[in-house]
C-alpha cells in the first residue's frame, strides 16, 4: 500500500519508460471512447427526474405516516445519480456546448441537490489538476479528517481524538457530508456575491431550499419532515462520499519535488473498484477512478469500455495499475488513516501510563 508523503520518500518519473501518455490516448481515440453520448444521457437524465418525480408523488400519496421515512431510501440515490450528472456537467462530457453543460450542473446541482455547481467545479477541478497533492489537491488538505503524519503532527483536543480515531468515525462522519456540502456551497457563493454566475447559483439554491423544505412541512408533521430531511442527507452524503472515497485514500502522494508526467500523475494516485454491474451502477461508473482522471471528458458510460485498454497499456510499459475489489478499496483507504493517526494514538497511550504511574 502506497505511504503518505510523510512515510514514504519522493518516487521520481521512471527514465522515458511509462511516461508517454500520446500512445494511449491516440488508442482511446481511434476506439471512438471520447466521442459524446449525447442521447444516452438525455434519457438517463429524463429517467432519472421521472423517477424522483415518483418518488416525490409517493411522499404526497402516503401522506403523513411515518412509512415515508423509507422513501428517503431511493430519495437519496437518485439525487446521487442528479450530482453524478452534475459532475459529467462540470467534466464536459454530455455535449459540445460549454453553456449547456453550466446550464445542466446548476439545475442538477443547485436546484435538485441544493449545492453549488461553481463550487464544485472550482474544487473538483483542481483535484484531478493535483490528485493526492497535499499541497494542491483540496481533497487531501487539512481538515476535520488528515491524510499525512505531517498534517496530524501536534494535532490536540478535540482534533487529535478525531485524527486518532478517524478511520473508525469515516463513515459516520459520512452522514454530515450532504449538510457540509450544502454549506460549503453557500459559503462559496457569498464570497463571490458580487459575480452574476454567483447570484444566480445563490436563486437557484435558495429554490431548492424553499420548494424542498416547503414541500415535507407542507405534507409531514414538523417531526416527520425534520426526520426525512435529516435522513435523506444523511443517507446522500454517505451513498456520495462511499464513492469518492476508495478511489484515491492510501495511494500514492506526490509532493513539490515529484517529477510525473499525466500518466505517472494520473495512475499511481488512483484506483479502480472493481464488482460488477451492481457496483458500477452504485457508483455512477466512476469505480473506474484510473480512466476517469486519464480521460475526464470521456462520457462515463464509456470508463469501463476503456479499462481493458488502459490496465493493459500500463501493463506493457510496466506501471503499477491498482484494481480492486470493494472490501479491499475500503481497507487500504481505512487502514491508510489508521496508519496516520498511529503517532498520536502512541502518545496518548504514553500520557494514560505516565498519569497512572504518577497516581
Amino acid at each position: 500500500m502506497a505511504q503518505p508523503i510523510a512515510l514514504a520518500p519522493t518516487r521520481k518519473r521512471p527514465s522515458g519508460k511509462g511516461s508517454d501518455f500520446a500512445p494511449l490516448l491516440r488508442e482511446v481515440k481511434e476506439a471512438g471512447l471520447l466521442e459524446r453520448r449525447t442521447a444516452s444521457y438525455v434519457i438517463a437524465i429524463t429517467l432519472n427526474v421521472i423517477l424522483l418525480a415518483a418518488t416525490w408523488a409517493g411522499v404526497i400519496v402516503l401522506g403523513n405516516s411515518w412509512l415515508q421515512l423509507l422513501l428517503a431510501i431511493p430519495l437519496a440515490i437518485l439525487t446521487t445519480r442528479a450530482a453524478f450528472f452534475g459532475h459529467d456537467a462540470g467534466h464536459q462530457q454530455i455535449s459540445s456546448s460549454r453553456k449547456l453543460h453550466d446550464v445542466l450542473g446548476m439545475l442538477h446541482g443547485n436546484l435538485l441537490c441544493g449545492m453549488s455547481y461553481g463550487w464544485w467545479n472550482d474544487k473538483h477541478n483542481r483535484h484531478h489538476a493535483n490528485p493526492n497533492h497535499t499541497d494542491k489537491d483540496p481533497d487531501v488538505g487539512e481538515g476535520i479528517l488528515v491524510w499525512t503524519l505531517e498534517q496530524a503532527e501536534g494535532r490536540t483536543g478535540l482534533y487529535g481524538w478525531l485524527t486518532r480515531n478517524q478511520a473508525k468515525i469515516f463513515f459516520p462522519l459520512l452522514t454530515l457530508e450532504g449538510l457540509n456540502l450544502k454549506v460549503s456551497s453557500v459559503t462559496f457563493l457569498i464570497g463571490k456575491r458580487r459575480c452574476r454566475e454567483a447570484r444566480v447559483e445563490l436563486g437557484l439554491i435558495a429554490a431548492h431550499l424553499v420548494l424542498y423544505f416547503g414541500a415535507l412541512f407542507l405534507i409531514m408533521s414538523p417531526g416527520k419532515a425534520i426526520a426525512f430531511a435529516a435522513l435523506h442527507h444523511a443517507l446522500f452524503g454517505l451513498h456520495l462520499g462511499s464513492v469518492f472515497a476508495p478511489n484515491h485514500k492510501g495511494m500514492e502522494m506526490p509532493d513539490s519535488d515529484t517529477d510525473w508526467g499525466h500518466l505517472e500523475k494520473q495512475v499511481l494516485t488512483s484506483r479502480n473498484v472493481r464488482g460488477g454491474l451492481v457496483v458500477d451502477w452504485m457508483m455512477g461508473g466512476l469505480n473506474y477512478q484510473i480512466e476517469h482522471h486519464l480521460f475526464p471528458s470521456m462520457p462515463r458510460a464509456n470508463l469501463r469500455l476503456a479499462q481493458p485498454m488502459v490496465q493493459a497499456y500500463c501493463d506493457r510499459i510496466g506501471m503499477r495499475y491498482v484494481n480492486t475489489g470493494v472490501v479491499e478499496s475500503y481497507r487500504m483507504g481505512l487502514g491508510h488513516m489508521h496508519d496516520v493517526g498511529a503517532e498520536l494514538r502512541a502518545e496518548a497511550r504514553a500520557e494514560v501510563r505516565e498519569e497512572q504511574h504518577s497516581r
